[in-house]
Parts: structure tokens; C-alpha cells; sequence
């Protein structure tokens, strides 16, 4: 597509995922991302991908898994209780150095909770949702857009770094439409000396997490460590607005942020300094622009569509040198410039 069209967060983010090299997605319906399995559905026999709609979201992982090892650009999606389903399956490409992405549209809960919107899966995506220590690389879009280049970014981070990479958006993003232009196919993805397919005339590959040796574990720990300190020192993303002045900076992503930057606007037009921090990668988080604005700015405020889960990364960056106030909705409820301001103008 070399021209914007109309689409919804799910489709383009499918669209995306094809033009990124995507040819094997499995997964099980949910709503609100049940437009992506879909689309993915339609278009996946269209390009010579295969699509599988698995029996449930265990075996979608296991699938996602399968076609990783045998070096397929794989990738699944669903939403909150389905990504919670997986969670041992993520933790075994983590551990077995697999690539894939896997999109995660959230919605309210706990619990099966509602199917809207919300951001309450913050920690399980960057805090290791499964067993073990170990980290995913997430991106939080804000727009469609942005969900939409994000995906291919997502796919070349995979790949790079051999570990499953999470984009964690929501159910407004996933269903909302806007003008999107998404990219014709990347080049052709790298090629991969570590897949299984069969040993030929080449050495035998194993790969494997259940490592019993004496401190075989341990060093195989240390090697994903070090491998998580690269992510954190080359991928960090973030926008800033308005930081020069502010007084009170705002720290909101995804659907939050659209509404957040918005009541910083309302905030500057009625004399209050505001400024804000758009985190993208939310793991790694921006920790260096939020510890060195929080020496020249009077407060934080962190919006949230939970109950507060980011506000304590906000907290360890800041490091106490300002206050960091809260405002959030949960259980699908989305916050209100109005609401917003209102907090902005206590504060000040």
C-alpha cells in the first residue's frame, strides 16, 4: 500500500505483519483483537503464509513455537486472558532464544472482566509474565500508525536479538480506524544459521531449555542477561514534549497518551507549564530522560488505564527528586481530558 487508507488498528497491524515477512500466524478468537485473526484469516493463504486457528491459545503458542524453530517469521495475537494462557509458551522461546511477535490488544478484567479497553497487563508484559527470569522487548503504540510501523520494527528486533518481542496496545487502538500507509514488503528477513530443518550434510543443531548440567543454567542465565542489557542499551524509544518548561510532566503511552497530551494542550493554553513523556518501548523503559527531567521539573503525572502499574517505573526513575501523582481508570473505563485536568490543576 503506497497510499493512506482507511483501516482498524487490527487489520493494519495484520497488513503490517504480512508486508514484514510474517508466513505463520496462529490463534484463537477474543475479542477486541478478533479483527486481526481475521484479516490474517483472509490474506495469510493469499501470500503463501500459513494461518492456523488453533483449538486454543495454548496450542497457538506451542504452533507459534514450531514454526520459530523451524525459521518462519511467526507471530500470534489475542487479548488479555488469551496472553495470559501463553505465558509458558513465551517463557520457552525466551528460553529456547526463538523469535516471534505477538500482539496483545488489552482489555478489562481481572478476571474475564469486560472487552474494554484498558492497560492493566502493564507488569505481565514488562515484568516476565511467565517463570524464570527474563525480559520481552514491548512496544506501546499510540496510533494506528504507529501500531502499524511498529510491527515491522518489531519483527527486525526478533530476529536481531533471538527473543519474542510484545506490542502492547489496547482495545481502541485495535479497533479504532484512521489513515494508515503501510510499507510494501521489507527486504527478505536474514538468514538464520541456528533452525532446524532437517541435518543434511551439516553438523546436528540442538536447541533446547531443560539445561541439568551443573551450572549449566546458570550460565545460560547469564547469557540472556547480557542479551537483555543490549536490548535495553540500543532500543529505547520515547517522544518528549515540552520539557524545556514544564513544571509538571505527564508520562502516559498508548491510548492513555492521545488523552493525555491532549489535557497537556488545554493545560499550556490556561498558563500551566506542562510537558510531557511518551514512553514507546515500554521495556526498556525511558529511565534516563525521566531521572534527569525530574531535576528540573516540580512534579509527575503518570495516566494510566489501570490502577497504576507504570507509575512505579515512573517512581524508580525519579528516584524521589519530585512527586509523582496518579491518575487512572480501570476495569475498561478510559480517562477524560476533562478528568485530567482537573487532576493537573490540584497539582498545581
Amino acid at each position: 500500500m503506497s497510499e493512506k487508507v482507511l483501516m482498524c488498528g487490527n487489520e493494519a497491524a495484520g497488513e503490517a505483519a504480512i508486508q514484514a515477512g510474517c508466513r505463520f500466524y496462529a490463534g484463537y478468537p477474543i475479542t477486541p483483537q478478533n479483527e486481526f485473526t481475521a484479516y490474517m484469516a483472509r490474506r495469510m493463504p493469499e501470500t503463501g503464509g500459513t494461518f492456523i486457528q488453533a483449538e486454543s491459545e495454548l496450542a497457538a503458542i506451542s504452533m507459534v513455537f514450531g514454526a520459530s524453530v523451524a525459521g518462519a517469521r511467526a507471530m500470534t495475537s489475542s487479548s488479555s486472558p488469551g496472553i495470559s494462557l501463553k505465558q509458558e509458551g513465551i517463557s520457552y522461546l525466551v528460553a529456547n532464544e526463538l523469535p516471534a511477535v505477538i500482539v496483545n490488544m488489552m482489555r478489562g478484567g481481572p478476571g474475564l472482566g469486560n472487552i474494554a479497553p484498558a492497560q492493566s497487563d502493564y507488569f505481565q508484559a514488562t515484568k516476565g509474565g511467565g517463570h524464570g527470569d527474563y525480559n520481552l522487548a514491548v512496544l506501546g503504540p499510540a496510533t494506528v500508525q504507529e501500531l502499524a510501523d511498529l510491527m515491522s520494527h518489531a519483527f527486525d528486533m526478533a530476529d536481531k536479538y533471538r527473543n519474542p518481542v510484545l506490542i502492547l496496545a489496547d482495545g481502541i487502538i485495535g479497533q479504532m480506524m484512521e489513515p494508515v500507509e503501510i510499507k510494501e514488503k521489507s527486504p527478505e528477513p536474514p538468514g538464520k544459521d541456528w533452525i532446524l530443518t532437517g541435518a543434511g550434510e551439516r553438523k546436528p543443531r540442538i536447541i533446547r531449555s531443560l539445561l541439568l548440567n551443573e551450572g549449566e543454567l546458570e550460565r545460560h542465565n547469564h547469557h540472556l542477561q547480557e542479551k537483555f542489557g543490549r536490548i535495553k542499551e540500543n532500543e529505547l524509544l520515547y517522544e518528549e514534549i515540552d520539557l524545556s518548561d514544564a513544571d509538571l510532566v505527564l508520562v502516559a503511552y498508548g491510548t492513555s497518551a492521545r488523552i493525555a497530551r491532549a489535557a497537556m494542550t488545554q493545560a499550556r493554553s490556561e498558563g500551566i507549564r506542562a510537558g510531557m513523556i511518551r514512553p514507546i518501548t515500554l521495556w526498556p523503559f525511558p529511565e534516563k530522560i525521566i531521572a534527569d527531567t525530574s531535576s528540573r521539573t516540580k512534579s509527575f503525572l503518570v495516566v494510566e488505564m489501570s490502577a497504576g502499574q507504570m507509575i512505579e517505573d515512573v517512581k524508580l526513575a525519579v528516584e524521589g527528586k519530585a512527586p509523582v501523582h496518579f491518575y487512572g481508570r480501570t476495569g475498561g473505563g478510559v480517562p477524560t481530558v476533562e478528568e485530567i485536568i482537573k487532576k493537573i490543576r490540584e497539582i498545581v
